[in-house]
């Protein structure tokens, strides 16, 4: 049970402002084999294929910031996981090879630039090594006989890069062991393989052979292993194919393709492929015979056999399948070319062609009939068939000096030699009604105006005989036609459109085809399509919170309507008409209220009507809803009590856009344990004055149970009742709470954590990344990345070149920290801190680093808490000291210029952590100089 006062109650603490922008960073759990990182800031996990990545982004910042973690640095496409969730875990089960790589996680709220922190993934993988043998180029034979030159070759896929070695039998092979044996790797492969090359083969030389591959059991990853029997028998493969090429057959037939393999040792593997790239679904592969049951068009194409043994290279035959089919029957009349006239006359010449696409198409044969009745080629009736290069499956029925009895009608006979395949007839009729086409659109069919969304037909009329098909395309812009195609086929002349959309306004070509029709110029016509469709406004949804006897504006934009003319609008609040008008000039109409009242919360509507109807709507929902507190998650030391059995907890928050409605009046708080579905409490917490925006509000928590977990909610109150609620989890933990490396400092941000320089001082700390300055200058001095050894990584130095002197000073001081009391009543015994941080102290004018302490309403100590002088070496080091502070303190890192240019003092990775600290480095770990430790400092929150 909570203690939770009744509405009176609480202190409200209104602090200053605590609004901050994000910080982040990245902590690791799951099946990690190696991390080389920071103390606080991993660099490269390193992970074996299969395991679990577990990655944490830890954030801190207010209002709670949002995070994103994603493989690429922002990219949308390789964003795997986008998540508002605080502390968000990266979880990858059984991870493989190819989700190695960097992973950034982003986290921001508004404030400031996003914070990002990455790692790389390194996932460590090792495959069965495979052996392939082959003979020397200049002496290739089927056998690899007795003096012949061998060349035996391991490969393994691997991360990290593999190490190989060769044994023979039981023997180690090893360059220089065997003067018959050669070991090397080509240059080209940079140590992906080993080869093992035997000279001249010996008797001996025919044995088993062993390649090992091992990546040294990194990440407890074993060796693999590969052995290989080298015989006098061993052989390449060879196989042969017992069936025909090519294979013709009819659709619907069971096909089987019949490989065996003539030689190979050790015995080859078959197997098959097709140049589709995979094989038929309802393919069947047994031993070497393929079988492709009931075989379609679809099917057809060239399939391989392919036989691999691993020695020399693998053997192929192939054979292509032909499924015969016959489709796509037309035909086309042809006046006398040489008489400027589209029409068929007696005593002119005419052409009829046939056409059929076939498979295969020499087994294409065409007859011709006249009524029904055999046609043979004659003086007069002249039979050709076109050359298929220029164009296949043509046939063409000449009529010389046409005569009125050679009217009549004339079909064209399509089939296959091999039979099996339904024949194709197509009739032609010739007559003196056979004229050719002429195309127009109906009246009153264009322009055509139709609604967005309805079903259309456009209609060209065709005259003539025979009726051409119809061709429909876009006539004002190359863009596809609404199916997606830029030709659409029609046999009567209608092209229907459904579900037309505002897009497909414009002009369609309705055009002729020499298909099953006269072989003339095409005749076309031109049909307009008007779509109208209601408008479309902005905004189409706005929720808008505001307090009572305050003006409203709102305000709706027409954004696209056709037509665009004559628009009009309402005004509604719920079912009731407020305003209506007409549009002008303008493409937005406003409505007013001079001051809000009860009545006028509420739905507001605009409707836009147009022609083509009502459009969407332009919605206002205006509420007294107070938005939802934010909580603050970085509160330091938040389980102020801590007794046996029960804890409390300091809850603070901010409210969001207090100032956008009514002032809160109070709050309410609701608390129940996470494990029961039963309420704890339920208090109202009243406020006293007006709530600004940024202002801190703490409350405290009472007589929670150990070790239970509470769910609170936080509901703000005006007068216009409750707002929107927020929820938090709280969690016993026995750790300092958000771990005990409170407040961290790697400079990698710009505002490089809140430090700022010395105004009483001589010169500056500068940011720095990679190699320090220009080496011309300073060629012996500084670091050369930063503390993990990144080049891009940033840290904190003094320059000591010109016009820099001997005995100048660089002061960096920390941000305000107030001292945490271990009870809500105030401090009785001063706590421990330790405050650590990496330095670099390297060349022969290096001057003194000194670590300084000052406390808020005392005088400044009398020396440093912590100092060093001298080169101390091309080496990062870690500096440590415990310290015990009274009041609110800052800390002060101060940098002495020595002797001359080569001074250069720098520093990365400044710590702050409750306790006493541990494991002190060795005054011997620092060579020619004096160092000191004095006492104190530390907290967790800027003091005022």
């Amino acid at each position: 049970m909570c203690v939770c006062l009744s509405t009176t109650l609480l202190t409200l603490l209104k602090l200053i402002p605590c609004l901050s922008p994000p910080t982040v960073r990245i902590v690791h759990s799951g099946h990690a084999c190696n991390v080389e990182e920071e103390r606080h800031a991993e660099r490269v996990y390193t992970i074996r294929e299969g395991e679990t990545l577990e990655l944490t982004c830890l954030v801190t910042g207010h209002p709670r910031p949002q995070i994103r973690w994603t493989k690429t640095a922002g990219s949308v496409s390789d964003r795997f996981q986008d998540s508002s969730v605080f502390n968000e875990t990266l979880h990858i089960t059984k991870i493989q090879r190819h989700q190695g790589g960097r992973y950034y996680c982003k986290a921001e709220n508004g404030l400031g630039s996003p914070a990002i922190k990455s790692i790389r993934v390194d996932v460590y993988f090792l495959d069965d090594p495979v052996v392939t043998v082959h003979q020397s180029v200049g002496e290739a034979k089927e056998q690899f006989y007795y003096e012949r030159t061998v060349f035996l070759r391991c490969m393994a896929n691997s991360n990290p890069p593999v190490r190989y070695s060769w044994h023979r039998g039981r023997d180690v092979l090893s360059q220089g062991s065997d003067k018959g044996v050669e070991i090397y790797e080509p240059f080209f492969t940079q140590g992906e393989t080993k080869i093992l090359k035997l000279k001249n083969l010996r008797p001996q030389d025919y044995a088993n052979y062993s390649c090992i591959a091992s990546v040294r059991n990194v990440c407890g990853i074993s060796d693999r292993n590969i052995v290989f029997k080298l015989t006098n028998k061993t052989v390449s493969p060879s196989i042969k194919l017992l069936v025909e090429d090519p294979i013709v057959v009819n659709p619907g037939q069971t096909v089987s393709l019949v490989c065996i393999t003539t030689g190979g040792e050790p015995k080859p593997t078959l197997s098959w492929v097709s140049s589709s790239d995979s094989l038929p679904e309802k393919s069947v592969v047994k031993g070497g015979t393929l079988t492709l049951p009931a075989i379609t068009s679809d099917e057809a194409g060239v399939y391989s056999c392919v036989a691999t043994n691993n020695v020399g290279n693998p053997a192929k035959k192939s054979t292509t399948i032909v499924v015969r089919a016959m489709k796509k029957g037309r035909f086309w009349i042809t006046p006398d070319p040489y008489h400027n006239d589209d029409n068929i006359q007696i005593g002119r010449e005419v052409k009829i062609s046939c056409q059929v696409e076939a498979t295969p198409p020499e087994e294409l044969t065409f007859g011709w009939l006249k009524n029904g009745r055999a046609l043979r080629s004659s003086e007069r009736m002249v039979i050709t068939q076109t050359d298929p290069d220029t164009s296949p499956g043509t046939t063409n029925l000449d009529i010389i000096d046409l005569k009125f009895t050679d009217f009549g009608t004339y079909t064209c006979v399509a089939a296959l030699k091999g039979g099996g395949i339904p024949e194709i007839s197509i009739d032609v009729n010739i007559s003196s009604t056979t004229v050719p086409p002429n195309l127009t659109v109906p009246r009153g069919k264009s322009p055509l105006v139709v609604r967005e969304g309805d079903t259309v037909e456009l209609e060209c009329l065709v005259s003539g005989k025979p009726k051409p098909i119809i061709l429909w395309s876009r006539a004002d812009k190359e863009a596809p036609m609404p199916d997606g195609t830029l030709q659409v086929e029609s046999y009567d002349g209608v092209l229907r459109i459904v579900n037309v959309s505002r897009e497909m306004t414009g002009s369609y070509r309705c055009q002729t085809s020499q298909f099953n029709g006269f072989n003339v110029k095409p005749r076309e016509a031109v049909v307009e399509l008007i779509v109208q469709y209601p408008p479309t406004v902005e905004p189409v949804s706005l929720e808008m919170r505001q307090g009572l006897g305050r003006p409203v504006a709102m305000n709706c934009r027409v954004l696209r309507a056709h037509p665009s003319r004559v628009l009009r609008y309402e005004w509604r609040l719920g079912n009731r008409l407020l305003h209506a008008g007409h549009f002008d000039q303008s493409d937005e109409t406003e409505y007013t209220v001079k001051s809000l009242n009860r009545e006028g919360w509420g739905e507001y509507t605009c409707d836009i009507i147009n022609e083509a109807g009502a459009g969407c709507k332009c919605l206002f929902v205006f509420t007294g809803k107070a938005y939802p507190p934010e909580f603050y998650y970085d509160t330091y030391s938040p389980l102020w009590q801590n007794r046996p059995r029960v804890y409390g907890f300091k809850l603070q928050w901010t409210q969001m856009n207090p100032n956008a409605v009514d002032r809160i009046v109070a709050y309410r708080l609701g608390i129940r344990q996470v494990e029961v579905c039963v309420c704890v409490c339920v208090c109202e917490i009243t406020v006293e004055g007006t709530i600004t925006k940024g202002e801190l509000i703490t409350h405290n928590l009472t007589e929670l149970i150990k070790p239970e977990a509470y769910e609170v909610r936080l509901t703000p109150i005006t007068r216009f009742g409750e707002g929107d609620s927020t929820i938090r989890i709280i969690t016993y933990t026995s750790m300092p709470y958000n771990s005990p490396s409170v407040f961290h400092c790697s400079f990698e941000e710009e505002p490089i954590c809140m430090f700022t320089q010395d105004k009483n001082d001589d010169f500056d700390w500068t940011r720095h990344s990679a190699a320090t300055r220009d080496t011309k200058y300073t060629p012996n001095t500084g670091p050369s990345g930063d503390r993990s050894g990144s080049k891009q990584g940033f840290y904190m130095y003094i320059e000591t070149s010109r016009p820099r002197k001997e005995g100048e000073v660089a002061r960096l001081v920390s941000p305000f920290f107030n001292v945490a009391p271990k009870n809500p009543y105030g401090i009785t015994n001063p706590p421990a801190y330790c405050f650590s941080f990496f330095f670099h102290m390297y060349g022969k004018h290096i001057g003194t680093l000194n670590a300084l302490l000052r406390q808020k309403g005392q005088a400044a100590t009398e020396g440093p808490t912590w100092s060093l002088s001298g080169n101390q070496g091309d080496h990062w080091k870690q500096a440590k000291v415990s310290i015990h502070p009274t009041a609110s303190f800052q800390v002060v890192l101060e940098g002495i210029r020595g002797p001359g240019i080569e001074g250069d003092i720098a520093i990365d990775d400044v710590t702050l952590e409750e306790g006493e600290c541990r494991d002190l480095p060795a005054v011997s770990e620092y060579r020619n100089t004096v160092i000191k430790y004095s006492a104190t400092i530390y907290s967790l929150f800027w003091a005022k």
